[in-house]
């Protein structure tokens, strides 16, 4: 049953990254984009995304329930020591929510909404990259580990574990990831006047991706970090990432010729690729402090709670996903089933 737990743990995961990765990008793209276009990108988001969004954060909340149950030890590692940017990101989660209610359901339009706008497209901005430094972190070699918190200060403890360069520019991959997927995503919405700005910026964010996370890998190699170095030395990893990179040719294809379906495919699979490659190259070991490397399974929960939590998974999962396939089909989200 314990492989049913982590099915169900990659899967929110990956499903996080991809719907509310997206969902995130397309206020990313409106805050870097001219007031012109961004009035285009304000109506196209609400459009396509307005009727689902607030499905998007179903699975980090499953996401979370599942390393609180079946991983406890884990879980209270990261939830005291990464406490600040998870709070941050949970405020920018809420205010992002606020902001994209009332800029479009206020009954009053007045300055209010410029306050509405901006805090949609920054929050957008700084969520994804809060998210993005707390798994930078558990990477990063900066966690203390102790039982003896007074040896160490407080900067020590909650501050230098996510405050540092790998971290912030994992933060930053995944922040230009986002834009990346939403670009493609918009693609797939976007009228004639709107295709040209939409291949643009997937364009500037598909170069943007590459180029951070090429310094975030070569930063981490010159700093000898494990993660990196046992990703270097996985077979697997290697050919996830180097298939990852292959498929850009076959996806800019795709966007140039206007095949929506195919792009999202290619899309998809390339933050699949890109997510198994970080997750394979050294499981179980997904947290890598100050002084030693903690596998995923270590302190696991009682084999009694991890049968109870698989079968619950199941169960939901069988009554959950088809209802979630029906939303997004009915409003456009895939087009898995309609003619490329």
């Amino acid at each position: 049953m314990m492989y049913v737990v982590l099915f169900f743990l990659a899967f929110s995961l990956l499903l996080y990254v991809l719907l509310a990765g997206a969902d995130f990008g397309a206020g990313i793209i409106e805050l870097f984009s001219s007031k012109k276009n961004q009035k285009i990108t304000k109506k196209t988001v609400y459009r396509v995304m307005g009727p689902v969004w607030e499905a998007n954060h179903i699975w980090i909340i499953i996401l979370i329930v599942i390393l609180w149950v079946a991983f406890p030890y884990f879980y209270n590692i990261i939830v005291v020591s990464l406490h600040i940017p998870l709070t941050l990101m949970l405020l920018g989660i809420t205010l992002r929510g606020i902001a994209f209610i009332f800029r479009h359901y206020d009954a009053y339009k007045d300055k209010s909404q410029r306050l509405y706008n901006w805090m949609f497209k920054i929050s957008s901005l700084l969520t994804p990259i809060f998210l993005g430094i707390a798994f930078g972190a558990l990477l990063s070699e900066e966690i203390i580990v102790t039982d003896t918190l007074a040896e160490f200060t407080f900067k020590e403890l909650y501050i230098d574990s996510w405050l540092n360069i790998f971290s912030i520019l994992t933060g930053l991959f995944f922040a230009s990831l986002c834009a990346f997927m939403a670009a493609v995503l918009l693609i797939g919405e976007a009228d004639k006047t709107a295709l040209k700005i939409y291949r643009k910026k997937a364009a500037t964010a598909t170069v943007v991706v590459v180029l951070i996370g090429f310094i975030t890998f070569m930063y981490g190699y010159s700093q000898g970090l494990s993660f990196v170095l046992g990703f270097i030395e996985n077979p697997y990893a290697i050919s996830a990432l180097g298939i990852s990179a292959l498929l850009l040719i076959p996806l800019w294809r795709s966007i140039q010729q206007e095949r929506k379906v195919r792009t999202r495919i290619y899309a998809g699979l390339q933050v699949f690729l890109v997510l198994f490659a970080a997750l394979i190259s050294q499981y179980p070991l997904v947290l890598f402090t100050s002084n030693e490397s903690i596998s995923l399974l270590a302190n696991t929960a009682p084999e009694s709670t991890i049968q109870v939590l698989g079968i619950s998974l199941i169960i939901g999962g069988l009554l959950i996903l088809p209802g979630l396939f029906h939303l997004l089909k009915s409003f456009k989200m895939i087009k898995i089933l309609e003619r490329d």
